[in-house]
């Protein structure tokens, strides 16, 4: 079994290179982030002509979440249960008997603002949540664009970053917050390159010099720990011509 994550910066936009990534891949779940559209613009007929069902939960202009599966979703839930949020960020279903939890971390913008704020809060209640979850579903995944890193191994420039979003004491204590639950870092379950990063900049050559950062996890629980054999990031489609910033992240287990 295969999933992955994916944020397509606009779905609109990189429609064509998801398919063909698809093709190319066809893992047995894809999370997509920030699909920038709203649900009855979603090209449901374009991934069911290469065997894939959708559930979505859009949002225009912005945000907007997407499970592509080869199998049907069971139990879909948007958004966090018990949240009050006016954005499309979360979407969970079970696969095969693997809970799928498709999220977009908020960005929060910069420490001390009203969207850091909102992030803090948002993840506060993403934690509670997946708590439960956690004795409901012991094999469950939690994949998207977290919009943090774990520590300076994941920042091109750790220094001149510090404290920054992204790289925030705050931030960082929350993904170790959510590992604390039981879940664990499934790329670092692996040797990987050096330097290995998910998002690039468009600005400044950054993806040509290699200066990203790496803000896509996929985290598993402890039951799915055993049956993980592979986990890296796909830096092929950032090549692409009109490319997302991000590039996947694919896991496999037996």
């Amino acid at each position: 079994m295969q999933l992955a994550t994916w944020n397509v910066n606009s779905l609109n936009v990189r429609l064509p290179q998801v398919l063909d990534w698809l093709t190319a891949h066809p893992v047995d779940v894809l999370a997509l982030q920030e699909l920038k559209l709203s649900d009855d613009k979603f090209p449901l007929q374009a991934f069911t002509d290469i065997g894939y069902q959708a559930q979505w939960f859009g949002q225009k202009t912005y945000n907007g979440v997407a499970l592509l599966s080869k199998s049907p979703a069971e139990d879909v839930v948007r958004n966090i249960p018990g949240f009050a949020d006016e954005q499309s960020r979360v979407l969970c279903g079970t696969f095969d008997g693997v809970r799928v939890i498709g999220a977009y971390f908020p960005n929060g913008q910069e420490p001390g603002s009203d969207k850091f704020a909102y992030k803090m809060r948002w993840l506060d209640a993403l934690r509670e949540w997946l708590r439960a979850e956690l004795v409901a579903h012991p094999q469950l995944v939690l994949m998207g664009d977290y919009n943090i890193t774990f520590d300076d191994a994941d920042v091109w420039d750790p220094v001149g970053l510090r404290e920054t979003i992204h790289c925030t004491t705050e931030e960082r204590n929350h993904l170790q917050a959510l590992i604390g639950l039981g879940l664990t870092d499934s790329v670092r379950l692996f040797p990987q390159p050096e330097k290995n990063y998910s998002w690039w900049d468009y600005r400044d050559f950054a993806f040509r010099r290699n200066r990203g950062m790496r803000i896509d996890h996929i985290l598993i629980s402890e039951a799915l720990k055993a049956r993980a054999t592979a986990c890296e990031v796909d830096k092929l489609p950032r090549k692409n011509e009109r490319p997302s910033d991000h590039a996947p992240v694919v896991l496999t287990l037996d």
